[in-house]
């Protein structure tokens, strides 16, 4: 078959078949990623979103940051994994948030690709204080000179690059700020933040607790996900902050909310 009789015969996939045809890919390859997927099969990515929602509530994959795996497939992605992925949506979405920091603030900003973005359009500020649990962010302020960086040391969870345990807790527990950003591996509207170790739930759970505003910031990938089985309840105001690609029933349980803002950018 010629490559464009081939990209003929995916044009004319029925959603039934492409979605089986998605399912026998994953089960193949085990991972599969939205943008990789819809160029294979010259489909819009929403529509591969779709049929991934519609495949993880057949239980017959699971979802992950920006795609899929199988089904029983746990393994937490590292930060280089995790850096490919929505890069311009987490980008747009860590600008965003830049822009809520006023001169004098002093921020938390949790580990992660999302708040690593933030970080990075920080570096120019001036009269900022940063107290960071991530490298990412340390990274990115190291040579910002207007910047007062804290760290929050502790164990160094090498596969998402952010330190937590008892020293992390012990030094965020003599500090506050205005504002904290927090990232997710998945997030619940009734459950909260989910991440792949009780250890990170714990420190985002304190670092919730420590400022005066708390934003989520979650690219749709994220949202209505459940990857692990560790949960950060949001049981105080918020404002989640995802991208324009999350659709009406993704956002609809955050909405429903009594305290919860959502922005999409």
């Amino acid at each position: 078959m010629t490559q464009e009789a081939g990209a003929e015969e995916r044009r004319r996939l029925r959603a039934g078949d492409r979605r089986e045809l998605i399912a026998r890919m994953i089960r193949t390859d085990g991972t599969v990623v939205v943008e990789e997927l819809a160029r294979s099969l010259e489909v819009t990515p929403s529509t591969i979103r779709r049929d991934l929602a519609l495949l993880t509530e057949q239980g017959t994959i699971a979802r992950t940051y920006g795609g899929a795996m199988s089904a029983g497939h746990t393994t937490e992605p590292s930060l280089g994994q995790r850096s490919g992925l929505a890069v311009a949506e987490k980008d747009r979405i860590g600008r965003w948030a830049a822009a809520r920091i006023g001169q004098g603030d002093t921020v938390i900003l949790d580990a992660g690709t999302t708040t690593g973005r933030l970080a990075h359009h920080l570096r120019a500020r001036t009269d900022l204080t940063v107290i960071t649990s991530g490298l990412t962010a340390l990274r990115e302020l190291a040579e910002a000179d207007g910047v007062e960086l804290i760290t929050l040391a502790g164990t160094l969870r090498h596969v998402s690059q952010g330190f937590v345990g008892p020293l992390a807790e012990l030094t965020l527990s003599r500090l506050t700020a205005d504002k904290v950003f927090l990232g997710a591996d998945g997030l619940d509207a009734r459950l909260g933040i989910c991440e792949a170790s009780l250890q990170q739930t714990s420190l985002k759970e304190m670092m919730a607790d420590r400022g005066k505003e708390l934003y989520v910031l979650a690219d749709s990938s994220k949202l209505g996900q459940a990857p692990f089985t560790a949960w950060a309840p949001l049981d105080r105001a918020w404002t989640l902050v995802t991208d324009s690609g999350a659709t009406d029933a993704q956002l609809a349980p955050f909405r429903a909310l009594p305290d919860t803002e959502v922005i999409t950018v």
